[in-house]
């Protein structure tokens, strides 16, 4: 457990301000009794896993944030995979690969854990979390187990009954079909490529900043406003991908943030669309969305 944290060194963008308490629990058992803990003495609680999807305050977040990097347990029961809520997508991908199980191919780079893909329903090219998610093993915001089906979870676009709920995930069973594993190798690298040669990989960011507004591309309606290549301090609307909202030089979380209003004034002014945000913001001085 450390107190006063930095969290930026933790997080895809490298942002982000400190957390009064920072706990990196090695299994179910001490993350039950950490959320216990904190549940008795009135301490709010943010579980989270390799922060790829979301922004931290730069004044820091109140309470306690668990990192479930450590718990990366992962096993195979006939067709299906059950992963602990810190293992890489990217991982639980490449062993479905290994045992010739597919439904996860769209998963191959995608960056991000087990448990948040599950929460915010990830998905790429055609595949979501939910297409492939048979359970969940969770605890509720007082540290009780839960075992929640698919149908119990509410799943829709980037979003899941987990955020409703205020769930925290410890562990996943995905249901997958066997297939020749040449076919699952090729759709792998073909993701893999696309996504190499559209993104901005080689620079800190949070993937995707805006969820995709029906009959529209997000990177496209950003691309069209003339904000593409726009920076504001350290931070940059990717000129790879418009989408993208990248680290160049030492950015802060308010350099991001300006960066988004700006893309949704603009947006909503030219084109009266709402822009909504498919990254989370958290800590101090947010509306959390």
């Amino acid at each position: 457990m450390y107190k006063d944290k930095t969290i930026a060194e933790y997080a895809f963008a490298q942002v982000g301000g400190k957390a009064d308490y920072l706990a990196f629990p090695k299994n179910s058992h001490e993350t039950k009794r950490l959320i216990q803990a904190a549940f008795d003495q009135d301490i709010p609680v943010h579980v989270l896993g390799q922060l790829s999807n979301m922004l931290i305050s730069d004044q820091g977040v109140a309470g306690l944030i668990i990192i479930m990097d450590k718990m990366k347990q992962i096993q195979i029961r006939g067709n299906e995979i059950i992963a602990d809520a810190g293992i890489d997508m990217i991982q639980v991908s490449e062993f479905a690969y290994e045992h010739g199980l597919s439904g996860l191919e769209w998963a191959a780079g995608l960056p991000g854990s087990v448990g948040g893909a599950v929460y915010m329903n990830a998905g790429a090219y055609g595949g979501n979390t939910a297409d492939v998610l048979k359970s969940v093993v969770a605890l509720d915001h007082a540290g009780h187990s839960l075992v929640l089906t698919k149908a119990q979870l509410g799943f829709s676009y980037r979003n899941s009954g987990i955020q409703q709920n205020g769930y925290y995930i410890l562990q996943a069973v995905f249901e997958l079909e066997p297939d020749d594993k040449a076919v699952i190798r090729h759709w792998m690298d073909d993701f893999n490529f696309r996504r190499i040669s559209k993104q901005p990989l080689n620079l800190p960011s949070n993937g995707s900043v805006f969820k995709r507004p029906q009959g529209f591309y997000a990177g496209k309606l950003v691309a069209d406003a003339g904000l593409q290549g726009v920076r504001i301090g350290g931070a940059q609307l990717s000129t790879k991908h418009a989408n993208f909202i990248v680290n160049i030089d030492h950015a802060s979380t308010e350099d991001y943030v300006r960066l988004i209003d700006l893309v949704k004034h603009t947006i909503k002014q030219d084109q009266n669309i709402n822009m909504e945000l498919e990254i989370k913001m958290i800590g101090k001085g947010f509306t959390e969305n």
